[in-house]
């Protein structure tokens, strides 16, 4: 079973890591910011896609990683336990940062803050969006947002926060 929802689990074998507290809308501004990149060629799509995967088997999760510059895909993976529906949580998470320019976690916080839902407020088809964690913009330092990085198989905040957590190893490697 797949789900990016954070109420439910994705697989049988737990993540090596508890499920992390829930980020405030500040502190998901601030990896923003604090994620920025100096760079992202297509050698730091492959960095970063391999430590996500590294990352991913440390912790046997079921997870597809994808790592796209404007509309090119640089790096795909499917670990073992992800389905095709992993895919298409992918393709509506990364569409939501690409439309709102914000981690798709921080979209769906932002809706909630205002006491609604994106499904509800937004206007958007949710068949092709979904505002729920795991896709994360890639900003480089006077361009902007470039790309995206996006994790699915796990609940939403986990997915968050392994893109989180690699970006800011791949950000201190540079």
């Amino acid at each position: 079973m797949t789900t990016d929802d954070a109420t439910h689990t994705t697989s049988a074998t737990p993540t090596a890591n508890a499920t992390p507290a829930a980020p405030t809308i500040e502190e998901l501004e601030a990896q923003e910011r604090d994620l920025a990149l100096l760079r992202f060629t297509h050698e730091d799509a492959w960095t970063l896609g391999a430590l996500l995967v590294e990352l991913a088997r440390e912790r046997n999760a079921p997870v597809a990683i994808d790592i796209r510059r404007g509309p090119q895909q640089l790096f795909h993976a499917a670990l073992p336990g992800s389905t095709q529906d992993n895919d298409a949580w992918i393709d509506r998470k990364r569409r939501v940062v690409e439309r709102y320019a914000a981690s798709s976690y921080l979209v769906g916080a932002r809706f909630r803050a205002k006491g609604t839902t994106f499904e509800d407020s937004s206007r958007l088809d949710p068949d092709r969006y979904a505002a729920h964690g795991g896709s994360f913009p890639l900003t480089v330092e006077g361009a902007g947002v470039i790309g995206t990085v996006t994790v699915s198989g796990l609940p939403q905040l986990e997915d968050h926060a392994m893109v989180v957590e690699a970006l800011r190893r791949f950000k201190s490697a540079m």
